[in-house]
């Protein structure tokens, strides 16, 4: 059971209905016309035998030939006209059902209309119903008989031994499953039965399946019916509920796959075919996020758009999300050149249709961006460019602040100059009471944009935890170390983060960006926080391992300048709500433009200069809750002790 498993596409599910139907003759129309046809017939042949006991009298012969006529050309038209000779093999429901009686009684009306006009008098009224009830069981019941067909050769189709499995939720998508598992020829499943945590349904019957009970009592399930595999189809779970599903499975000795929610279902994909391994993203349970699509499109629709560090994982992201809105233009800004290639390449075969503009350049560097700016003129500016890991930046805190600090102003200043409309800076709940460097470089990120507003540009920043599979993420590390059977390192049993899926992350930003009127600073909801230690457990159980017995947990210990659990909001700062219910906004206090370039400038010359001393205690006073970390305050004071040999060595150590 891997950690992931690619999704089909919908052409890929499309081809494999088109071409590999177990039953070919059975999906050709004439054939379904010529079945159909003949189940009128057999009606109303029967409806005169059965009113004249079995006998049909000679003088009534014509009258049958002429009825016979009459239904044959109005109910095959009726159905014809309606679609109903179309398709019926595979799917069979009770509202197609109910579809075909309706069709039924209308052919019938319509045909009992053109008899009376034929035959005025003398016809039995009561052929009129029998030959309802007959048409209706022989629709009806050639569909019956043509889905059983149909699930016979998927089944001979699919090859092999068919893998037993239960289906775990009881409900619409559960039901839905079971009846594409049936009729699909690309998987080769046979249903035990239903398992299902609510009490009330224990005992029922959906389609011939008894719903067993609880995910408590699973082992003893999967070894009395010999089940291999559990399908969870409950696509409302929370991820709390998702834990304790794949806890369970784990418990039994079973894999577990499970089914997307409504909103990522592909357009005509079965929901057996979208049958996926569980991926770490299911046990966070986030919900859809709601977009005020047209606001957002209002901004972006035909505008030229910026993004810096458009080649990591948010800015490459934020590319994406913005080509489905149809800008004029995306310029990608920058400084990896292998980073920048991928992109370019990627978003020239996913958007053909949008004009992309790749960009190498730092962020750094005054004149590059000038440059780009005043040749592309973008109306918006996502800046995403960033050092950002925290561990790194405590040993080169002089280039978190040549980049971070010094680097935002660089873009904010740029985009204030050539004309953007608006600035959305890309901050981290690390800016929050910062413990380390990269926090800290963040919050002065922040207060840079806060201070720039003057009525002109749009400055605004969007602060968020931690994405799932982002560039330095712990989720890659933690797969690497799976895969290569390496012990999985934890730092600290009780660390916790904020975690989200990048996707939910920039829709986010773009709605935040949408909604800011200038110097806000937007905190995005993240939940609950997760201890790294169960995410580190699931993930090795989701990869068909045991933690601590396949795998083993290390603990190695908090590293300089980490919390234990980030935080999303200041003391200092009050919270405001927004019209949307993930977003909200945090106000706290700001410095004026002349005061932050004092400061600033400050800052520039101590690091500069590569006064350590200086540049913590300039970061102090600009965010006056940064509590510097040990590591950090052990070269400032070896700097300010003179003890510069020794300081070199010490910001030399990498991780």
């Amino acid at each position: 059971m891997g950690i992931r498993e690619n999704e089909p596409s919908d052409k890929d599910n499309r081809r494999v209905t088109e071409e590999k139907l177990p039953i070919p003759w059975l999906e050709r129309r004439s054939t379904r016309w010529f079945i159909q046809a003949a189940a009128f017939a057999a009606a109303a042949w029967l409806s005169f035998l059965l009113r004249f006991d079995f006998t049909v009298p000679a003088d009534r012969t014509s009258q049958l030939m002429t009825a016979l006529a009459v239904w044959m050309v109005v109910k095959l038209a009726v159905f014809h006209r309606e679609g109903m000779d179309r398709g019926w093999a595979q799917f069979v429901s009770a509202s197609e059902v109910s579809r075909v009686v309706g069709m039924n009684v209308k052919a019938s009306v319509l045909s009992a209309v053109a008899i009376l006009l034929i035959i005025p008098s003398g016809f039995p009224r009561s052929i009129y119903l029998i030959d309802l009830a007959l048409s209706v069981l022989g629709t009806v019941g050639i569909r019956l008989g043509a889905r059983t067909f149909h699930e016979y050769g998927a089944r001979r189709a699919s090859g092999g031994r068919p893998k037993r499995i239960f289906i775990y939720g009881a409900g619409a998508a559960g039901e839905l499953l079971l009846q594409d598992a049936r009729s699909n020829a690309r998987v080769s499943y046979q249903v035990a039965g239903f398992i299902d945590d609510n009490p009330a349904k224990k005992g029922m019957v959906i389609h011939g399946l008894r719903v067993l009970g609880p995910g408590r009592n699973l082992a003893q399930y999967a070894r009395k019916h010999r089940v291999q595999d559990v399908l969870i189809a409950v696509p409302s779970a929370t991820g709390q509920q998702m834990c304790e599903i794949l806890g369970r499975c784990h418990e039994a000795g079973v894999s577990c796959k499970t089914v997307p929610g409504l909103h990522q279902l592909l357009r005509g994909a079965g929901l057996a075919g979208q049958v996926r391994e569980v991926a770490v993203e299911d046990l966070l349970g986030r919900q859809p996020v709601r977009l005020e699509e047209e606001t957002i499109g209002s901004l972006l629709n035909g505008s030229v758009v910026m993004v810096t560090g458009a080649g990591g994982s948010i800015g490459s992201e934020l590319c994406r999300q913005i080509a489905r809105f149809q800008p004029k233009a995306i310029v990608g800004y920058e400084i990896s050149e292998n980073a920048m290639y991928e992109l370019a390449n990627e978003m020239k075969v996913l958007f053909p249709g949008v004009v992309f503009h790749p960009a190498m350049g730092s962020i750094q560097n005054v004149q590059r961006l000038a440059d780009v700016m005043s040749e592309y003129r973008p109306r918006i500016v996502y800046h995403a460019a960033a050092y950002k890991h925290v561990p790194m930046m405590e040993d080169h805190p002089f280039e978190a602040i040549e980049n971070n600090v010094f680097g935002t102003l660089n873009v904010a200043e740029a985009a204030r100059e050539y004309g953007a409309e608006r600035f959305v800076l890309i901050s981290s709940d690390k800016a929050v009471r910062p413990t380390n460097v990269m926090g800290a470089t963040k919050r002065v990120a922040e207060l840079i944009t806060k201070a720039m507003q003057n009525g002109g540009t749009k400055f605004v920043a969007v602060r968020f935890g931690n994405v799932l599979g982002s560039n330095g993420s712990v989720i890659p590390l933690f797969k690497k170390q799976i895969a290569a059977r390496r012990p999985v390192t934890v730092t600290h049993p009780d660390m916790q983060r904020y975690f989200m899926t990048i996707s939910e992350a920039v829709q986010l930003v773009l709605q935040a960006s949408a909604m800011g009127e200038g110097g806000e600073v937007f905190v995005l909801d993240m939940g609950q926080p997760v201890r790294i230690l169960d995410l580190a457990r699931n993930l090795i159980a989701l990869s068909g391992l045991k933690p601590d017995e396949d795998i083993r947990i290390e603990f190695t210990g908090v590293r300089p300048g980490e919390k234990l659990c980030e935080e999303l909001s200041m003391l200092t700062e009050s919270t405001v709500p927004t019209r949307h219910e993930k977003i909200r906004i945090f106000t706290g206090p700001g410095l004026s433009d002349d005061e932050m370039r004092r400061h600033l400038d400050a800052l520039g010359e101590a690091a500069e200069s590569r006064d350590a001393y200086g540049v913590v205690r300039r970061l102090q006073m600009l965010a006056p809750d940064y509590r510097p970390s040990r590591h950090v305050l052990a070269i400032s004071r070896q700097e300010q002790h003179h003890e510069a040999p020794v300081r070199r060595k010490a910001m030399a150590v990498g991780y």
